[in-house]
């Protein structure tokens, strides 16, 4: 693995780990919303990762060597969580209530979002660490070479 493949690879880490932090926190802002554009109330977004495929540059020099280390990581999808169902809570002054009363809350638990939240944040951070190690690396083996 070179070494800026490496420093690639930390990049789209924490890239994707910022995105997963922004839809957390869009979920989190939208915990009260009855009523959307959609009709119904806010669906809470998921986020996907999957391995990103890059041709690496050797493959157009040789056919020996075997290039696919680790490319990194993208966003593969956003989606809506359809299995976790919403909260009915009686609140019969509230516009949205049915004839019984009853609000039909976001499928948000604020919990699982924080918890998420602390994961993706730990995992953003695992990234930028490996990024300084390995831009720590590459400044020794340049004080190396000036010897």
């Amino acid at each position: 693995m070179g070494l800026f493949q490496a420093f690639n690879i930390s990049a789209t880490g924490m890239t994707a780990e910022r995105f997963r932090t922004d839809i957390i926190a869009e979920n989190i802002a939208n915990v009260n919303t009855t009523s959307t554009e959609g009709g119904g109330p806010y669906r809470r977004k998921i986020v996907t990762f999957s391995e990103k495929k890059v041709t690496p540059f050797s493959q157009f020099y040789s056919h020996s060597l075997n290039a696919a280390i680790g490319n990194g990581v993208k966003v593969f999808s956003v989606e809506d969580d359809t299995e976790t169902d919403f909260t009915m809570t009686y609140d019969p002054s509230n516009p949205d209530a049915n004839e019984d009363g009853y609000v039909l809350y976001p499928n948000v638990n604020v919990v699982t979002e924080m918890t998420n939240l602390i994961d993706a944040t730990r995992a953003y951070e695992a990234n930028a660490t490996a990024f300084n190690a390995s831009k720590q690396l590459a400044q020794t083996g340049l004080q190396v070479g000036q010897s």
